[in-house]
């Protein structure tokens, strides 16, 4: 094991994270598990709390992302215990009887929570909701789930012609719609088919592109009619709907395991096994593109847990390829780009990401964000406005970075600042607790010194 990583703690509240690796360089190598599916264990807190009776949840995240979930709806009546990742119970008040709260709800830095929530409060009818969020959150764009629940009838307030948080929601009841959404977006999907639970008659989504199915999947494990036309990229939900509390069991979040499948395909003698991880055909854009760039990954003991595929991945070492990275795979991968970033500088060739603008309004500019920090490691970088082109081969030397508060941006950078030449610091490296809270723990305990 090899001590390179020390966190320090400065006078403005900001970890700076400083990555030393060894000058004979290090391995990666073990078997790890990563923290519980973030984008499953939303929805299992939100169907839960809709849901009538109890649903308890194994494998929860318990970042900061889901937390901003269970406070947002302890406000609004519903019980849900200390999340932790053996057990937590959600007591569901049911469709519905969600309480008119008393204060704002905040979302953190949280899309997901926000954007899915807004569907279920504008279907509320009678009461009177305010939602809001970090100083991150507030400049993200919300018009893309607003303008889908206005055209259901929805009463909604916000900056700059209802597109910004703050937002205020008059629940009442809506009409069901079919929206053709310009984006790939499971935010948007999921919001709508949420507004359509209560909402009397088929509300459909229609995507250009499929988007991760888990809202799909959950919402029939917990009662909902929910029907998939994969032909032409639509889901319709039959309204109004009744939930039942269930036994949800959340699988390893495939994002986070990225890391870990770019680590050990990058340097040389590295071998990782990482266990329990969701394999979601909707979400495994990220092997795909890996699979495209000759890594040497394999899924190991497939089964399904609780609706949701699940496998063991064992990745080795492999000489990467340069591929292009675009059209309907974007969707399956899109948290992935930034660590793809990474697995390109040490490609041969150059690799093109492209169809990607999505990921200028994150919880960082992404695309900006990764093409400057990895030039300031020495790699060949061309940011392009839906993507950039990577050159690789230039070796990664120690440097000044910033996170930008962005989670995948800090442990993306971890990553090449572990295989970088000498000493880099990470500033807002804390980012990386919004959904991986002992990432770097990992690191330190995968990393073997050759």
């Amino acid at each position: 094991m090899v001590n390179a990583l020390v966190l320090l703690e400065n006078t403005e509240d900001q970890t700076v994270l400083h990555i030393n690796p060894p000058e004979n360089g290090l391995t990666f190598q073990g078997k790890i598990r990563v923290p519980g599916d973030k984008s499953i264990s939303h929805r299992a807190l939100m169907l839960g709390a809709l849901a009538s009776g109890t649903t308890e949840i194994e494998g929860l995240l318990v970042g900061e992302d889901p937390q901003s979930t269970a406070a947002c709806f302890r406000k609004m009546g519903v019980k849900i215990s200390d999340l932790n990742p053996e057990h937590v119970v959600v007591e569901g008040v049911g469709l519905g009887n969600l309480q008119e709260p008393t204060s704002v709800l905040d979302a953190g830095n949280s899309g997901t929570t926000l954007r899915l929530m807004l569907g279920i409060l504008a279907s509320h009818g009678d009461r009177f909701f305010a939602v809001t969020g970090d100083d991150s959150l507030r400049s993200r764009p919300m018009s893309r789930v607003v303008k889908p629940l206005q055209q259901m009838g929805a009463q909604i307030w916000g900056r700059k012609d209802n597109s910004l948080a703050p937002l205020a929601i008059q629940g009442q009841t809506l009409k069901p719609s079919h929206y053709q959404s310009p984006i790939a977006s499971a935010q948007v999907k999921s919001c709508v088919l949420l507004a359509g639970l209560m909402t009397p008659g088929k509300t459909t989504v229609t995507e250009p592109h499929l988007s991760r199915d888990h809202s799909e999947r959950m919402l029939r494990a917990f009662g909902a009619q929910v029907d998939v036309d994969a032909a032409t990229c639509s889901v319709t939900v039959t309204g109004p709907a009744t939930l039942t509390g269930q036994k949800v069991v959340v699988p390893g979040d495939i994002s986070s395991a990225a890391f870990w499948l770019v680590a050990a395909s990058i340097v040389p003698g590295s071998e990782l096994v990482i266990e329990n991880v969701g394999v979601n055909p909707t979400r495994v854009g990220i092997l795909e593109a890996l699979e495209m760039m000759n890594a040497d990954i394999e899924r190991l003991n497939e089964r399904e847990v609780a609706g949701e595929p699940v496998a063991d991945l064992k990745v080795r070492y492999a000489q990467l390829k340069a591929c292009e990275i675009g059209g309907d795979i974007i969707p399956r991968l899109i948290d992935e780009v930034p660590i793809l970033a990474v697995a390109a500088a040490f490609a041969e060739g150059t690799t093109v990401i492209k169809d990607a603008a999505e990921l200028r309004v994150k919880e960082s500019d992404r695309l900006a964000v990764m093409a400057k920090q990895l030039t300031d490691m020495g790699a060949k970088v061309i940011e392009h406005p839906d993507g950039m082109e990577i050159t690789g081969g230039s070796p990664l030397n120690g440097a000044k970075l910033d996170s930008y508060t962005d989670h995948r941006i800090a442990m993306s950078l971890a990553i090449a600042a572990a295989v970088a030449k000498g000493t880099t610091t990470i500033a807002r490296a804390e980012a990386a607790s919004i959904s991986y809270p002992n990432f770097f723990e990992t690191l330190e305990e995968v990393c073997q010194t050759k």
